[in-house]
């Protein structure tokens, strides 16, 4: 395959790619370009988060689309399902065939035009193609290239293929349950694929902010493995983090089978007391006001010690009266406590309907839909969809004119399956 160089002189005038709304031009990261080929969840998410903040983010899909659209429940018309919608919207998609020679120009002159490249891609599948850093920054000396990968390239696993569940099994996540459960199982939620993704979009944060300083090509890797293991240790290592241990590893509080929702007459509660005012303040609303002088509970060292008892005794007080009732109660005391929610029950939730965090909005491929606002509030930001969740290359056509495409050129690259749109 050619060198990158061959395809584009990075010596020509690059023309700003054009397309930011005037809404989005207050937004925190309003004029900076996101080249995303990432796909599923921990890349489409990270971008998405760089969206929300008003950098113009073009989604780069092969003509089938990105995996998510398929696999994650079905949509009113295909390849749009709520999770791929929920962590696309505020993108463009253009369809490429990057295997061929058009197709993977297209995405280098795509490259030139932007300040990030994103994929979520093997080492070895990002070679075949020709996109690697050293390709990129060929074409664009001031890219800020970001390759999210499973495993470190430094390490035995580098290029292994990895997926949230394998990861939680691997990091020890999983092997937690076993206290509480008797076995191992994942956690019902990608939360490897959504923390590396939050790891993704910090790191691309500090490199556009180290930009402003010094404008260069910098190559960031994000390895999932080592990202969420670094995280489960933090959290687990305990007593072995020294040498010699201070007891086991394993934070127990977390791990005593009723650390968890606690069951009332009619339903759950979810409690948490960690000072000693609020575990103080818990044994007056249990109506338990002689155990504030128990030596097994009055300290947080001894509460340690003592976690499964004071964890029953709890257990045992909340079972007597239903869900309103301790709700009530606890909030007189102060004591941090929520209903556990079911999927359905939170969108009823009247602060998530106070704060306006779901709304229905209107698509204009799937009709009413379920909106997820943005959560986050700053001076000066206020965040809104500018684009719904594209279809595959929704946006093909437009984004190959914004870098200089005729449209003979776009028709050909359409006709010849180098590039992929929806019917007009």
């Amino acid at each position: 395959m050619p060198p990158a160089s061959a395809w584009i002189d990075p010596s020509a005038p690059v023309p700003r790619m054009n397309h930011a709304t005037d809404s989005a031009a207050h937004l925190p990261l309003a004029g900076w370009r996101v080249l995303d080929l990432s796909s599923a969840v921990v890349g489409p998410y990270a971008t998405q988060v760089l969206a929300d903040y008003g950098a113009e983010v073009t989604k780069l899909e092969q003509p089938s689309g990105d995996i998510i659209r398929w696999i994650s429940g079905r949509s009113p018309t295909p390849g749009m399902s709520g999770k791929f919608m929920h962590m696309n919207r505020n993108k463009r998609s253009i369809a490429l065939d990057l295997k061929a020679a058009a197709g993977r120009q297209a995405a280098l002159e795509l490259a030139r035009h932007c300040d990030v490249f994103v994929h979520n891609m093997r080492s070895s599948a990002i070679r075949k193609l020709g996109l690697t850093f050293d390709d990129l920054r060929a074409v664009n000396p001031h890219i800020v290239y970001c390759a999210i990968v499973g495993f470190g390239s430094a390490g035995p696993y580098a290029d292994r293929p990895a997926y949230d569940s394998i990861l939680q099994g691997g990091t020890g996540l999983a092997s937690l349950f076993a206290a509480t459960e008797g076995a191992p199982r994942y956690v019902p939620y990608v939360v490897v694929d959504r923390s590396a993704a939050l790891m993704v979009a910090n790191a691309i944060l500090v490199a556009l902010l180290a930009q402003g300083r010094a404008r260069q090509a910098r190559q960031i890797e994000v390895p999932m493995f080592e990202s969420y293991a670094a995280l489960v240790l933090s959290e687990h290592l305990y007593g072995a983090t020294f040498e010699p241990p201070i007891g086991t590893s394993g934070d127990r509080r977390l791990l005593d089978p009723n650390a968890r929702p606690v069951q009332t007459r009619d339903g759950h509660i979810c409690i948490t007391t960690n000072t000693d005012a609020q575990v103080m303040a818990l044994f007056d609303a249990l109506g338990r006001p002689e155990l504030k002088a128990d030596s097994r509970f009055n300290t947080a060292v001894s509460r340690i010690d003592h976690i499964a008892e004071f964890f029953q005794i709890r257990a045992d007080e909340i079972a007597r009266h239903d869900t309103a009732h301790w709700q009530a109660v606890l909030a007189r005391h102060d004591i941090p406590a929520m209903p556990c929610h079911t999927i359905d029950s939170l969108l009823d939730d009247p602060h998530v309907g106070a704060v306006g965090l779901v709304q229905q909005v209107r698509h204009p491929s799937q009709g009413t839909v379920k909106h997820i606002n943005v959560p986050v509030s700053m001076t000066g930001y206020s965040p809104g969809l500018r684009h719904h969740a594209p279809r595959i290359g929704e946006q093909t056509r437009a984004i190959l004119r914004e870098i200089g495409y005729g449209e003979a050129r776009i028709q050909a690259m359409l006709d010849g399956g180098q590039a992929s749109a929806p019917p007009d």
